[in-house]
């Protein structure tokens, strides 16, 4: 692959990790007084639901598990919620909360739990307010409301009278400033995180502070935007960051090269030249020898292979090639850390998937530790059935970003100070 500096060693520069360690300044689910208390806990149940409206993967569900079952030995009462899809701040009748309310009955057979018609008025209130100890309620999709990502006080403070404690265990969503996960702090005095967010908050961390060398960075996926400040931040801190996905395409463009009809952020063509042309950092920053490209991505007639330097006005880049395959194992091969946050190319697609899925089976296969960071990610290690063959699997894309660049997360912020 080509990379900017080849030949240099990694300096492994000081980083400022303040943002990333703040969370252990913050109250854990253990620090705060919650017995026979009735809590509010932000999850994310953000589930996939096929075409009959079935839960076809329950795991997010199913990682709050400890934080829900230390709550009932405390005898706490619940109060749920978490969004599910986009509805857009109306209601849209197929992303309502009944399917997870059935899940949760099957996991908590012996628990009565309720489910609201809605999460904020009165007669959510009144279900609230007769909530006995050991019993959940379950609220209603709360972006049916557009006050939830507008982070509206006036609904926040509705969605806090439901409670004395919060709890956020949604990592996924950790990352954005809405009523239900940052909003309610303002009004709650207590408030903490629970077990699923401090497994994220710690693995993530520790990866990124104190990590296994050689340590290289995957970032794939099409937003390039969502990546340049990771890249800044990982500079002379990784030693190899590998480029793949929609995004090479923006790289290729800065780095000279004519891309086709393939997905580009041109605003950001420029501030690329002066990452791969800085050549005073370490970190190898490697993009792809050659791609696959279609003339159409739906249903594409015309497949093939080109070097970088011979794609064509019709083309569309769909894939890394097998020569960039190659070249990314050698270089995996010699690293004690992966952490990946994007895939190679448009892996939903059978046709495209070969890149994605070849450099996921290297890293299980060859037991690589490495950390995959949510996500369309996380989606395509499962879609390969890899799932149980990588160290960590982030649940939330997103967050897992703004870890990656030193960022601080808004709902952890909010939360109490030890």
């Amino acid at each position: 692959m080509l990379a900017n500096n080849p030949s240099k060693q990694t300096k492994h520069v000081e980083r400022d990790f303040s943002n990333i360690s703040k969370y252990k300044e913050k109250k854990s689910i253990r620090d705060l007084d919650v017995r026979n208390k009735q809590i509010l806990v932000r999850v994310d149940y953000n589930v996939p639901l096929d075409e009959f409206g079935r839960i076809t993967d329950s795991r997010r569900i199913e990682n709050t598990l400890p934080t829900l079952n230390y709550l009932l030995d405390q005898n706490c009462s619940i109060v749920l919620i978490s969004h599910l899809g986009r509805p857009g701040g109306k209601i849209v009748e197929s992303l309502r909360m009944n399917p997870v309310h059935e899940k949760l009955q099957e996991l908590f057979p012996e628990i009565n739990i309720l489910k609201a018609d809605d999460c904020i008025g009165e007669e959510v209130q009144k279900l609230a307010e007769n909530l006995k100890e050991r019993e959940i309620l379950l609220l209603e999709n709360p972006r049916f409301y557009i006050e939830e990502k507008k982070n509206d006080l006036v609904f926040a403070e509705k969605l806090s009278k439901l409670a004395d404690v919060y709890v956020d265990d949604a990592f996924a969503t950790a990352h954005r400033k809405q009523a239900s996960t940052h909003g309610v702090c303002a009004f709650i005095k207590e408030k903490g995180y629970g077990f699923l967010v401090e497994k994220e908050l710690e693995f993530l961390s520790s990866c990124i502070k104190n990590p296994k060398r050689p340590f290289t960075v995957i970032l794939g996926g099409k937003k390039v935007e969502d990546k340049l400040a990771v890249i800044k931040y990982l500079v002379d801190l990784a030693d190899n960051i590998i480029i793949g996905g929609g995004m090479v395409f923006t790289f290729l463009l800065a780095n000279g090269n004519q891309i086709g009809k393939s997905v580009a952020d041109l605003s950001k063509v420029e501030v690329i030249k002066g990452l791969i042309r800085d050549d005073t950092h370490s970190t190898r920053i490697y993009v792809p020898l050659d791609v696959i490209v279609c003339d159409e991505i739906e249903n594409p007639k015309i497949i093939k292979t080109v070097p970088i330097d011979q794609i064509g006005e019709n083309d569309i880049g769909v894939d890394i090639g097998p020569a960039t395959i190659v070249s990314i194992k050698n270089i995996l091969a010699e690293s004690k850390q992966v952490i990946w946050n994007g895939p190679m190319g448009v892996f939903e697609k059978k046709e495209f998937e070969k890149g994605t899925k070849e450099i996921a089976e290297f890293l299980v296969n060859n037991q690589i530790f490495t950390i995959i960071g949510g996500g369309d990610s996380a989606a395509a290690i499962e879609k390969f059935n890899l799932e149980d063959g990588v160290s960590f699997i982030s649940t939330g894309g997103g967050a897992s970003l703004e870890i990656m660049r030193g960022a601080l997360l808004p709902a952890i912020d909010c939360l109490s100070d030890k």
